[in-house]
């Protein structure tokens, strides 16, 4: 359930793979909640906290085009003010215009995000890194069961997604829009990439918290990032 009441507004329809118009409103015929209005950044707090500046908006997050836009530096994110249980979670994501001159774009989502301020606070991520979407960490000692097989030897907190073709291709190519769902449904989280069922932990250690978006040495872009409740 939501930790406060969401009001609902103007009904309006929204397709995340067309990319359509952005919408002020609340929550959509099908029951989506719109968590980023397209127009600043309402509803969300920067760690760590920049200057003073209108509507939130900062050197390292701001709203350009209807898309929250991230400079990847410093190193930080920007969070939720609420905290969420038993929801779905959609969103798009591509890497900034000067791609080409990133080395191994970084950044990732994290739901279940408790406790203090922090790089990074207890929480897992959904890792959004380029040809690693999908993988999870778990942040500050933050436990969640995983299928020990693809836990990574070298990283324990770091679970490599599931193979899902001999490619082990699921991103589009750099610059495109890719899709992102994170189900959190009781203790068990699960993520999809652009269609393809990518990854799943059970008994998760807690299992309602704020979103964070991570600002991690890259330019990212964000879009469309939408929740639904399934109470």
């Amino acid at each position: 359930m939501f930790r406060t009441k969401l009001a609902v507004a103007v009904l309006v329809s929204v397709s995340l793979s067309n990319g359509g118009d952005i919408s002020c409103a609340a929550e959509d015929q099908t029951g989506w909640t719109r968590l980023f209005n397209g127009k600043d950044l309402s509803g969300w707090r920067q760690f760590p906290v920049p200057p003073s500046s209108a509507a939130g908006s900062s050197d390292t997050w701001r709203v350009q085009s209807g898309e929250i836009v991230c400079s990847g530096k410093p190193t930080g994110y920007l969070i939720t003010n609420q905290e969420f249980e038993n929801y779905v979670l959609r969103l798009q994501w591509r890497w900034g215009d000067n791609i080409k001159q990133m080395r191994g774009p970084n950044s990732g989502v994290m739901v279940h995000v408790v406790g203090e301020d922090k790089i990074y606070p207890k929480g897992i991520e959904a890792q959004l890194a380029s040809t690693r979407a999908g993988d999870f960490w778990s942040a500050d000692g933050f436990r969640l069961k995983v299928d020990e097989a693809r836990r990574d030897a070298r990283q324990p907190a770091h679970y490599w997604r599931i193979k899902v073709n001999e490619q082990d291709e699921i991103e589009r190519p750099l610059g495109q829009w890719n899709d992102c769902v994170i189900t959190c449904a009781g203790d068990t989280v699960r993520v999809a990439v652009n269609g393809f069922d990518v990854n799943v932990g059970t008994e998760a250690e807690c299992s309602e918290g704020r979103i964070l978006l991570q600002s991690e040495g890259t330019e990212i872009h964000f879009r469309n990032v939408e929740l639904k409740s399934l109470q």
